[in-house]
């Protein structure tokens, strides 16, 4: 008997425009949507020394994650999932992969070339991010919401860590956040990947 593929619980994912992580449910398309909360502009150097901004994700599903290549603990489990969400849509130009390094001034761009190499990050489909750190810092606690520490304020040298992965829709809107440690969360992260792609 063959599965049925599983698809997401809803019509359209639910949007996410705060740190409590609280679920929007909006119609893609609409004045609410266009009126939400999106991702700003950046400009970071990757693996090959490339400079990677908005533009590079136009039109583009991305999913996002922020570690760093000296980590001892979780990066490596969360490295080894994300090259699986990186298996599943190798060959699908719609879905990139975003990985912020949470050290910019230890992981260089020859420091982040030769971690690809080992983990088999393919140029272009995934791009690890170095650049400015309190740019690195302001995305993910301002802009992507990774830490979720309510009300406990950070500054740039509170070390930024997380497992959390979010999924990025081509309006630059967050539109899930999942356990990068968790088999399941994964699953659900490819599932959401789909169906993101059947909307409007």
């Amino acid at each position: 008997m063959v599965k049925a593929e599983e698809t997401s619980r809803v019509e359209f994912l639910p949007y996410f425009g705060d740190e409590s992580f609280t679920p929007n449910w909006m119609t893609p398309e609409s004045k609410e949507e266009k009126e939400f909360h999106k991702i700003p502009d950046f400009e970071l150097t990757n693996q090959l020394g490339d400079t990677i901004t908005q533009k590079t994700f136009d039109n583009k599903i991305y999913v996002v994650d922020f570690f760093f290549t000296s980590c001892p603990g979780i990066c490596l489990k969360m490295t080894n999932n994300m090259t699986k969400i990186q298996e599943a849509f190798k060959d699908d130009p719609e879905v990139l992969i975003l990985s912020h390094s949470v050290t910019p001034t230890i992981d260089s761009v020859s420091v982040l070339k030769a971690y690809a190499d080992k983990y088999g990050v393919l140029a272009n489909k995934w791009h690890l991010v170095t650049g400015d750190k309190e740019e690195i810092y302001t995305l993910g606690r301002d802009h992507y919401f990774v830490e979720n520490d309510l009300g406990e304020p950070k500054s740039v040298d509170d070390f930024l860590h997380t497992e959390n992965f979010l999924l990025i829709d081509k309006e630059k809107h967050i539109r899930g956040i999942y356990n990068g440690l968790n088999r399941s969360s994964i699953a659900q992260l490819t599932t959401d990947i789909k169906s993101l792609k059947k909307e409007i």
